[in-house]
């Protein structure tokens, strides 16, 4: 299973949010350059990245906090928030993601996502899962949609997609645990490659995730609050 460390990015900040409410920004370092190099340090190879300033603005924001992490580290990094155009994908990919996760776009514009799938392979676009209620939400968690998150998920394998992103936004950012009934259930309904996000309070979650068959974990307050430590971390990986 993957380790990814999550960067969320406000005004070209590391911060983290609770359940997806701005209001709870909490800044944890005004340089996420510095942030990914200790990630790096730590033996991790892949980067979550999310643009919560384009998450709200509907277009990509903070390219250059990416073209900077990306040129001076060698991590492996997946880029959201604001993903709306084929400029944005463009600017995204020069500026050095290796991937792309779209999640509002495959909601409310099906055909230009599934557009990107054909273009870019289906290695290099991840579709962003977020829920609450089971009910996908969209434009950085403040609309919900009436789409089942599994249904959602099923409809787009069926379409070609293999990597998923699925975030329960109701654990997010609460160092509760993370939705592991939700992620079994995906798992026994598809056969795609699942990234459990949002929850995540100790080492034991991680475990609990890869035993249920996720392929990836993204991981995010845990670090900055100290519950799981990059040592330990860096023993897994």
């Amino acid at each position: 299973m993957r380790i990814i460390p999550a960067i969320d990015i406000i005004e070209g900040k590391c911060v983290r949010l609770t359940k997806g409410d701005y209001t709870t920004k909490k800044i944890y370092n005004e340089n996420p350059l510095e942030v990914a190099k200790e990630f790096e340090a730590n033996g991790i190879q892949y980067l979550h990245l999310v643009d919560l300033d384009g998450a709200k603005s509907n277009k990509i924001i903070n390219y250059k906090v990416l073209e900077e992490i990306a040129s001076k580290t060698n991590l492996k990094i997946d880029f959201g928030g604001g993903l709306k155009s084929d400029e944005d994908l463009r600017i995204a990919f020069e500026n050095g993601a290796s991937q792309i996760t779209g999640g509002s776009i495959a909601v409310k514009n099906p055909a230009m996502f599934i557009n990107w799938l054909s273009k870019y392979g289906s290695e290099k676009i991840i579709l962003g899962a977020d829920c609450k209620n089971r009910n996908i939400a969209t434009h950085g968690w403040t609309e919900t949609s009436q789409v089942d998150v599994v249904d959602f998920i099923y409809d787009y394998e069926e379409i070609g997609v293999q990597n998923v992103i699925c975030t329960d936004v109701a654990k997010d950012g609460m160092l509760q645990g993370t939705s592991n009934d939700l992620y079994q259930e995906i798992l026994s309904k598809t056969a795609v490659n699942l990234i459990a996000s949002g929850g995540v309070a100790s080492i034991d979650d991680l475990y609990k995730v890869e035993e249920i068959g996720c392929e990836g974990v993204i991981i995010g307050k845990a670090i900055y609050e100290g519950k799981i430590t990059l040592k330990e971390l860096q023993k897994l990986c």
